[in-house]
């Protein structure tokens, strides 16, 4: 098929095998794209009207209306404290008491070691 079609973009004429944006890396292709750009770094959307460049509108949007915060980035790893009075101790994952519910550092998650206030009392100290 030697008919030439024409791009609804750039409007120029190519052949069935190359009338594809990508085939020719079609300039206005942006015109047509549907796509709404996400900024990379607020992971927002971020509306593009219809003949914007969406590069041009995300690089404006990452200068003036970002919501980006780099120190929410540093997230706390060492969040779960112990609930023994007076031990500052945090941990990185939850060591719960069986019997009283409470969270623990590693040095007080034993029932004794806390003073448990839990259902029943062990009698020795594991």
């Amino acid at each position: 098929d030697f008919l030439p079609l024409k791009c609804d973009a750039c409007e120029e004429f190519f052949c069935k095998d190359h009338i594809r944006y990508d085939d020719y890396k079609c300039s206005s292709a942006y015109k047509k794209n549907v796509q709404v750009p996400v900024c990379p770094l607020c992971n927002a959307p971020v509306p593009v009207q219809k003949g914007e460049i969406p590069d041009v509108v995300v690089g404006a949007h990452m200068d003036k209306d970002c919501k980006y915060n780099p120190a929410q980035q540093k997230q706390k790893i060492f969040t779960n404290k112990c609930l023994k009075p007076g031990c500052k101790r945090k941990e990185m994952m939850k060591v719960v008491c069986e019997q009283c519910g409470g969270n623990f550092c590693i040095k007080h998650r034993h029932p004794l070691d806390h003073d448990c206030k839990g259902s029943s009392h062990p009698t020795t100290k594991a």
